[in-house]
């Protein structure tokens, strides 16, 4: 049994619209990439327990400040939302499938 895979795993759409949270200087955050944490915007470890071969994106907050970070996964600036759920292919996938 292989504990991580030879490719990563696709990532999901976990929501199909941001979530906005309050970042706090300094404070370090985990994104999740993979859209499977319960814990949506931000890693709980479902991409380890799943084996997704995914890791979560870990960013450090500049300044104190409320932000919309992305849930479809797609965005092209991570973790921050830029639209990209507003797309068609988001809007008709499945939440829970990849894109």
């Amino acid at each position: 049994a292989r504990w991580f895979p030879r490719s990563p795993a696709k990532a999901v759409v976990a929501l199909k619209t941001p979530i906005k949270v309050e970042l706090v200087a300094g404070k370090t955050y985990r994104w999740c990439v993979c859209g499977r944490s319960k814990k949506q915007p931000f890693c709980d470890g479902s991409h380890f327990f799943q084996r997704t071969g995914l890791s979560p994106l870990k960013f450090k907050a500049q300044e104190t400040r409320t932000v919309a970070l992305c849930t479809c996964k797609a965005t092209k600036k991570p973790p921050y939302c830029d639209g990209t759920h507003r797309s068609e292919q988001v809007q008709k996938a499945e939440v829970g499938s990849p894109l």
